[in-house]
Order: structure tokens, then C-alpha cells, then sequence
């Protein structure tokens, strides 16, 4: 399960309603890459496919493909305000290391193919 906290929910939500686009959610999903070898990949979307699962949240749904869910059960995402700015947090359970930055990760039995961070 993917655990998301009421602040990003707030934010997220924000967001979304700036879009003005219906049915749109949180694509929240894991792709090989980043320096670590598994990078997170998270944007808004309107189009579901039939590999998808959705959490709905009180606001919008979360939504990841069924590849993803692996890499992803037991993630919580969270936003920190740090001085004028924030951003959204990644703690997961399922990370065995991480690169310097949190944006790339590897697990215990996968480790991704790496590649140079943007």
C-alpha cells in the first residue's frame, strides 16, 4: 500500500485543481534508470491502462501499474517546505540503497539499469 501524507495530499490537490483537466490523478510509478539503477516517476494523468491500480485518496487517486507495485508497497510520500521553496519525500521500505539526491534507488533483488542523473 502506498501511504501518502495529508500535507502532500494537500498540495497534490492543489495542483490538480490548477489543471482544470477532469478525471485527472497522481501517476505514481518505478522505471529503470537514475544513478542508483530504479527511478521514481511521478505526474499527473488522465488516462488509465489495464495494468493500473488505484488507491483513492479523499480528494484525487493515486495510481500505479501493476509492475510498479513491488518497488512501491509500502511508500510514503510526504512534502517538506524548506525555506521558499518544498518538495515531495520518498521514504520506501523496499529501497536497499539510494543515490545523494533520493531520486534513483535499488532494492535487495533488483538492482535497475543505471544510468547518468540528469
Amino acid at each position: 500500500m502506498i501511504e501518502i501524507s495529508k500535507k502532500a495530499q494537500s498540495v497534490i490537490h492543489q495542483m490538480i485543481m490548477e489543471k482544470d483537466i477532469a478525471d485527472l490523478f497522481l501517476r505514481v510509478g518505478v522505471e529503470d534508470g537514475g544513478c542508483s539503477g530504479l527511478s521514481y516517476t511521478i505526474k499527473m494523468d488522465d488516462l488509465l491502462t489495464e495494468e493500473d491500480e488505484i488507491l483513492p485518496t479523499e480528494t484525487f487517486n493515486i495510481v500505479w501499474d501493476k509492475r510498479s507495485f513491488d518497488f512501491l508497497d509500502g511508500v510514503k510520500i510526504d512534502y517538506q517546505n524548506q525555506g521558499m521553496t518544498g518538495g515531495f519525500t520518498i521514504d520506501n521500505p523496499n529501497a536497499k540503497a539510494t543515490c545523494g539526491c533520493g531520486a534513483s534507488f535499488r532494492t535487495a533483488n533488483y538492482k535497475g539499469s543505471r544510468k547518468k542523473c540528469d
